[in-house]
């Protein structure tokens, strides 16, 4: 089976070659004979690995595009310093490449993974891959080794790989660490709300964004637990000097790091969601002191951006996909333009993923329980299948809704506010005098 495990369903009768043909890519199929069922046929690893095709989950998707191109690494800035200002440039050390390929060190803040009473961890299978994803593997593996943030293991466990297929058709080494995540104690540790974050740049004029080159590779994982990371490959057994990315903690644990490592300055001057640091400032005149303090914490402690993600001193800037200027909120265009051009949904699955996809911009858009209600009511459990009338002019309307979506100022809690209340399931909205 698709984890390694030996099917529960009955004995394989024989094997039999079929021509498939899927959104006008067709292939010849070779399937197992054998009880799965209602389900008529199950694509496993050995399609997925051969054909590779890009699969949106949300929409319930698959398609075949003609080439992928690898991307196991970040690519390098062209010139380091070409988009850096000129008042930053002893910062030079915080936007280097050759900096970042040294092994960060040993903190406090280094994540332990602590398990669970009697937790037992077994290697995982290794999955089948094609030549590309074998070459972007060893590639992979031999850049990690080189920087020290993997080494050879001889650990009991070992998680399998597998790689995801990222919007623009390149290719992603994932971990599979599901079972670890299953026996490993939680961290509850919060982040922040995005409401929170947004409410403190009510009085903002100016803004840096920064992004922290692979964020989570700046923690260590503490002396003694790296074993628990492994990872098995047909290149052998290897683990983790570094978080890596798909541990059950890393975020609460990053988060924490970054936290602690700012206390001074969150809320003031910067907010800080993970890896995405946004330094605001009330006057324009002391932005640049701003900037100033938050690099040079960075440089102290060998954290480093990726400068061809960073924008300094501009008045409206995208964070955390909302668009922020000094007159408010907006909507990012890109977010925009992928409402619009959604398709029809065919499935409830779809339609709960376009309600889940409009429902993070829903702030924008008056009414939007009343205008998505007959969208809500296709999913639950008693309601059968019906796209009609009332379906497709709430799918267009929310559509067209989204285009006018107005720029939400900035909430002053000085000023009282009004409770208009809605009989929708005892749920009420909350408005500011303005």
């Amino acid at each position: 089976m698709l984890d390694g495990t030996i099917s529960q369903t009955g004995r394989i009768w024989h094997q039999v070659h079929l021509a498939v043909s899927a959104n006008g890519h067709s292939h010849s199929i070779p399937f197992l004979v054998c009880p799965i069922g209602k389900t008529l046929a199950i694509l496993g690893m050995t399609w997925l690995t051969a054909e590779a095709p890009l699969i949106d989950w949300q929409q319930g998707l698959v398609t075949f595009p003609e080439q992928a191109r690898i991307a196991s690494e970040e690519e390098a800035d062209p010139d380091p310093m070409a988009d850096l200002p000129s008042q930053y440039h002893e910062f030079a050390r915080v936007f280097g490449e050759e900096e970042f390929k040294v092994l960060p060190p040993h903190r406090e803040y280094d994540i332990a993974i602590d398990l669970v009473p009697d937790a037992k961890l077994s290697p995982g299978p290794i999955y089948g891959m094609t030549d590309a994803e074998s070459k972007a593997l060893k590639q992979h593996i031999e850049e990690e080794l080189a920087t020290g943030k993997i080494q050879p293991s001889t650990s009991s466990a070992g998680a399998p790989v597998m790689f995801v297929k990222k919007a623009d058709g390149s290719l992603r080494l994932v971990v599979d660490y599901r079972k670890l995540n299953d026996v490993t104690h939680k961290n509850v540790y919060p982040l922040p709300r995005q409401d929170d974050l947004m409410a403190k740049l009510r009085h903002a004029k100016m803004f840096t964004k920064l992004d922290l080159r692979w964020g989570y590779n700046n923690v260590r994982i503490k002396e003694g637990d790296e074993w628990k990371t492994a990872f098995r490959t047909k290149y052998g057994l290897f683990e983790y000097l570094v978080m890596p990315f798909g541990l059950t903690n890393a975020p609460a644990a990053f988060q924490h790091f970054m936290n602690d490592l700012f206390r001074d300055l969150i809320d003031v001057t910067v907010v800080i969601y993970l890896d995405d640091i946004l330094i605001f400032s009330e006057n324009p005149k002391d932005h640049p002191n701003h900037v100033r303090e938050v690099l040079l914490q960075l440089m102290k402690n060998q954290l480093f951006c990726k400068l061809s993600k960073c924008h300094f001193h501009v008045t409206t800037v995208d964070y955390l996909g909302i668009v922020i200027s000094p007159a408010g909120f907006s909507m990012d265009q890109k977010k925009i333009e992928a409402v619009t051009s959604w398709p029809q949904p065919r499935t409830v699955k779809q339609v709960q993923a376009f309600l889940g996809f409009v429902n993070y911009l829903r702030r924008f858009i008056p009414n939007f329980s009343s205008v998505a209600r007959p969208l809500h009511n296709l999913t639950k459990k008693e309601s059968p299948w019906s796209w009609d009338v009332l379906e497709e002019q709430a799918f267009q309307e929310l559509k067209a809704l989204v285009t006018k979506a107005p720029v939400l100022i900035h909430s002053n809690p000085n000023l009282p506010y009004y409770l208009e209340t809605v009989v929708h399931h005892c749920k009420c909205l909350s408005n500011p005098t303005i």
